[in-house]
C-alpha cells in the first residue's frame, strides 16, 4: 500500500488543481454573461459577441468534466544541469492558476508523453511516474514507478514500499506501464457503455495516437486489444493538434451499427472533444432509411466491385433514343420531333463530359433548338409569327407537355434511389445491365417486387452503398440555388472593415451577415457529399468493398485512421484483406500498417481457449499476447435438446452471480435472439434484445446478442449458445465455414472476466 504521506500529497495537489478549475469555470462563466449584456450598435459589435460568445461557450463544455478525476499520473525528471527536477501532473486538461502557471498538463500535449512511453529501457529522462487513483476528488492511492538514471541508478526514497502488484498479470515479459493501474481499471466491472483509457494508455498505443495527421493509418488490432479506444482518443489528439484545421474540416468517426455508436457516444465528450460525427456506414447516405436485411448471398452479390459497372451501365440503360415520332403542339403548327434526330442527339449526350443528370440538360437544349429553328425558319422569317428570338421559342417548346414526355422517355432525371427501384424491380433491366458481368443466378437474386412509393421500399445496408454509387454517375436531381452570397460591398456589411479583424473573425461576420439576410442557403442535393478531415473507421473488416468508396468519397484530404481486425472479418461481402481496403481507398501517399499485440482486455485463459479457432479461420494471424488471467477457465456444458432451455437460464443465472454487479452477454445466432430472451424471462431472469428502442441497451445487467452484431462490444461475462450453429454461418448444410469461425472467435472473445458455453449440437473441432 502506498503511504499516507504520498497520498496527502496528491490530495493537497488535487485540492489547490480543483480551486484553480473553478476559477478557470468562473472566469469563463463571466466571460459568457458580459457578452449577453453587451450594447450592440452594430455589425461590428455583432460581429465580436459572436466570437467572443462561441469561445465562451466551447470554453465551458471544453471544463465540463463531470466526476471524472481531473488528472491520474505525474512524472517527476530526472535533475538537469541546474539541479532542478521538473515535475508534471497529466490529466485530462490543462489547468493553471491565477498566474498562469501550469499545474496538470493536457494529455495530448508533447510533455505528457513520456507519462504512456518511459519503460525501464528507454526511461525518457523520467525519474518517477507516479499514477494516481481519484474518485469524487478523493485520492485512494497512488502507484510508483522508478527509472533508472544515466548512472543505472534509481532515486529511491528510503522508506519507499512498491505499490504496484502483479496479482492477475500474465509473467509474459512485457513492458507495462503503471500494472497496478492498468488492472484495477480492466478489473472493474461494465457498465454497458465504453469509457476512455487516458490514464491507462501503454506505449504501443500511444504511438499510434499520436501518429502523424497525413495519409492513411491502418490498424490490425486482435480481441482485448483496445484499437476501439485507441482509434477514439486519436481522434481527441488530433482535434488537440491540429484544431484550427479539422474543427473547420470535420472529423468523422464510423461504427459498424447504432447499437456500437450507442456504446462508444460518451467516450469523446469525456476527452473533452463534442464535435465529432458519429455515423454507420449507411448513415452517411441521406435520405436512405435502411429498415430491412437480406440474405447472405444477396449481401455479398451487392458489396461486390462488380456493382461499380453494373451501376453505371444501369444508367445508360436509361439513355436511349425514341422509337417514334413525337407530335409537338406548338404556335400555329404541330412540331414533328422525329426517332430519327434523336438517335445521333442521345449519341451526342452519353460523349459529352459530366453526369447523367447534368447531360440530360444538354439533350433537352440541342433538339429544342432543332424544333426552333425549324419553326423559325418556316413562320417568323415569313412574317407569320411575332417571336423573332430562337432561343426564346426553344425555351417555349421545352416547356411544353409533350417535349417533357418524350425527354423523360429518352433521358429520364433521376436519383439514386429511383434507379435502384426500377432496376430490381424490372427483370429486363437487370437483365441489360448485367449481360456478360453476372450470372444469371445472380441478375435473379437481384430481382425484387416493385414498391408502391420510395418511401415504402425496404432498403438494406447493401442498398445504401449502391444508392450512393449511382448517385455520382448521375449526379444532382436538380440544379442548387446558389445560397447567400455576402462580401466586403454587401449593404449589411457597409462601414465594416473586414480586414481587420482576424480569420475566424471575418467568418463569423460573413455568418451574422447571412443571418440577419432575408433570404437562406439551400440544402446540399443528395448527390452532393459532405467531406472531412480526417476519418476514423473501426470494425473496417466487415466492408465491402462498395462501402469503402462511400468512404472514400467522405473523405477531403487523405487522412483516415482505419482500425480492425482481419481475424473477426464477418459480413458477406467484406473485403477481408488490408490490400484490398488500400486498392479501394487510392491513398494518395504511402500508407502505414501497425498492429496492436497486447491483449489489455481479453484475460489469457479465453484467448487461449479461442485460439484454435483464429487459426482454423484465419491462419496466417497471430492472437494477441495476454497481460493478464481471469482465474476462471472457460465451462462447457454440453446437454440434450430437452435439457437445453433449462441449462441456459442456469448457466446464465450463475455467470449473473460470479460478476455481479457486472454485464452479462448471452450470444447466439440472429434467428434464436428473441426465443432465448423469452427462455430466460420464462426462467425469472431480466433479458432484454439491447436494439429495442424501449430498453437499457447495453447498459442492462443482461443482454441477448445476435453474433453477427457483437463485434467491438465488451462484457463481463458471455454465455455462447450452440457454437456450431455459429461457426457455420454462410452455410447451406450446416458445415463449419471460415466467416463463421471468425465470427464464432468474436463472440468467444467478448468476455473481459469469464466465458461460458452450453451447446446441444456436437461442438466444432476448434472447441474440443
Amino acid at each position: 500500500m502506498a503511504h499516507e504521506r504520498e497520498i496527502g500529497e496528491e490530495q493537497e495537489f488535487l485540492n489547490r488543481a480543483l480551486h484553480a478549475l473553478e476559477q478557470m469555470r468562473a472566469d469563463a462563466r463571466s466571460m459568457r454573461d458580459n457578452a449577453l449584456v453587451a450594447n450592440m450598435r452594430g455589425v461590428g459589435d455583432l460581429v465580436e459577441r459572436d466570437v467572443v460568445m462561441g469561445t465562451a461557450l466551447h470554453r465551458i463544455d471544453q471544463l465540463a468534466i463531470g466526476d471524472q478525476p481531473l488528472f491520474f499520473g505525474r512524472i517527476d525528471y530526472n535533475p538537469n544541469d541546474d539541479g532542478e527536477s521538473p515535475t508534471y501532473h497529466v490529466g485530462r486538461l490543462a489547468v493553471s492558476d491565477d498566474q498562469l502557471n501550469p499545474l496538470v498538463v493536457d494529455w495530448r500535449a508533447p510533455v505528457a508523453e513520456p507519462f504512456y512511453r518511459a519503460t525501464g529501457v528507454e526511461p525518457l529522462g523520467l525519474a518517477r511516474r507516479r499514477h494516481v487513483a481519484i474518485r469524487e476528488h478523493v485520492v485512494l492511492g497512488v502507484e510508483d514507478e522508478y527509472f533508472a538514471d544515466a548512472n543505472g541508478e534509481l532515486a529511491l526514497p528510503d522508506d519507499e514500499v512498491r505499490a504496484a502488484t502483479e496479482e492477475g498479470l500474465v509473467d509474459g515479459g512485457l513492458a507495462l506501464g503503471g500494472p497496478g493501474a492498468l488492472l484495477a481499471a480492466l478489473g472493474r466491472a461494465r457498465t454497458g457503455r465504453m469509457g476512455d483509457i487516458v490514464a491507462t494508455i501503454q506505449g504501443e498505443q500511444d504511438r499510434i495516437i499520436r501518429a502523424p495527421l497525413p495519409g492513411i493509418l491502418l490498424v490490425q488490432g486482435g480481441p482485448g486489444t483496445g484499437k476501439t479506444a485507441v482509434a477514439l482518443h486519436r481522434a481527441a489528439y488530433l482535434l488537440f493538434t491540429h484544431r484550427v484545421t479539422l474543427e473547420r474540416q470535420g472529423v468523422l468517426v464510423v461504427g459498424p451499427n447504432p447499437l456500437f455508436l450507442n456504446y462508444i457516444e460518451n467516450v469523446l465528450p469525456s476527452l473533452g472533444e463534442s464535435g465529432v460525427t458519429l455515423s454507420t456506414m449507411s448513415g452517411l447516405v441521406t435520405n436512405v432509411e435502411v429498415r430491412a436485411s437480406e440474405n447472405e448471398a444477396v449481401a455479398r452479390l451487392k458489396g461486390d466491385e462488380r456493382m461499380i459497372a453494373f451501376i453505371a451501365r444501369a444508367v445508360r440503360t436509361r439513355q436511349r433514343p425514341l422509337r417514334e415520332d413525337v407530335r409537338i403542339p406548338f404556335g400555329r403548327t404541330t412540331m414533328i420531333l422525329r426517332a430519327s434526330y434523336t438517335v445521333e442527339a442521345v449519341d451526342r449526350a452519353k460523349r459529352r463530359p459530366g453526369n447523367h443528370n447534368q447531360r440530360r440538360s444538354a439533350l433537352g437544349r440541342e433538339l429544342a433548338n432543332r424544333l426552333a429553328n425549324e419553326y423559325h425558319a418556316r413562320f417568323v422569317r415569313e412574317g407569320e409569327d411575332v417571336s423573332t428570338v430562337v432561343s426564346e421559342l426553344a425555351d417555349q417548346i421545352r416547356n411544353t407537355t409533350e417535349f417533357k414526355d418524350a425527354l423523360r422517355r429518352m433521358w429520364p432525371r433521376l436519383t439514386g434511389q429511383e434507379l435502384l427501384h426500377d432496376l430490381f424491380g424490372a427483370p429486363a433491366l437487370t437483365r441489360a445491365a448485367g449481360k456478360n458481368l453476372l450470372t444469371d443466378d445472380e441478375m435473379a437474386l437481384l430481382e425484387r417486387p416493385r414498391s408502391a412509393s420510395l418511401s415504402d421500399i425496404p432498403w438494406t445496408d447493401a442498398d445504401a452503398a449502391l444508392i450512393d454509387e449511382a448517385r455520382v454517375v448521375l449526379g444532382p436531381r436538380r440544379r442548387p440555388r446558389s445560397g447567400v452570397k455576402v462580401n466586403a460591398d454587401a449593404e449589411i456589411l457597409n462601414g465594416v472593415d473586414l480586414d481587420a479583424y482576424a480569420g475566424n473573425v471575418r467568418q463569423a461576420a460573413l455568418r451574422e451577415a447571412a443571418r440577419l439576410a432575408t433570404a437562406a442557403n439551400e440544402e446540399l442535393d443528395e448527390a452532393e457529399f459532405v467531406t472531412f478531415g480526417h476519418i476514423v473507421v473501426d470494425e473496417a473488416q466487415d466492408l465491402s468493398p462498395m462501402q469503402l468508396r462511400v468512404l472514400r468519397r467522405r473523405d477531403l484530404t487523405g487522412s483516415m485512421t482505419i482500425v480492425g481486425d482481419m481475424g473477426q472479418a464477418t459480413t458477406a461481402a467484406s473485403s477481408a484483406s488490408w490490400e484490398t481496403t488500400l486498392r479501394i481507398l487510392e491513398p494518395r501517399r504511402e500508407p502505414q500498417l501497425v498492429e496492436l499485440t497486447v491483449s489489455y482486455r481479453t484475460p489469457e485463459e479465453v484467448l487461449d481457449f479461442a485460439r484454435a479457432t483464429l487459426k482454423a479461420a484465419t491462419p496466417d494471424l497471430e492472437p494477441p499476447r495476454p497481460v493478464r488471467r481471469a482465474g476462471a477457465t472457460p465451462v462447457v456444458e454440453g446437454v440434450s435438446a430437452q435439457e437445453f432451455s433449462d441449462a441456459v437460464v442456469r448457466a446464465t443465472s450463475r455467470e449473473l452471480a460470479a460478476v455481479a454487479p457486472g454485464r452479462v452477454a448471452v450470444i447466439v445466432t440472429e434467428s434464436r435472439v428473441a426465443d432465448i430472451v423469452d427462455v430466460l424471462r420464462s426462467g425469472g431472469l431480466d433479458a432484454i434484445d439491447p436494439r429495442g428502442e424501449d430498453t437499457r441497451g447495453l447498459g442492462a445487467d443482461l443482454v441477448v446478442l445476435a453474433a453477427e452484431g457483437s463485434n467491438g462490444l465488451e462484457f463481463d461475462a458471455v454465455v455462447v449458445l450452440e457454437p456450431a450453429e455459429i461457426a457455420a454461418r454462410g452455410s447451406r448444410d450446416g458445415s463449419l465455414t471460415p466467416r463463421g469461425l471468425r465470427t464464432l472467435y468474436v463472440t468467444l472473445t467478448r468476455p473481459t472476466r469469464h466465458l461460458a458455453i452450453v451447446h446441444a449440437r456436437d461442438l466444432p473441432p476448434t472447441l474440443i
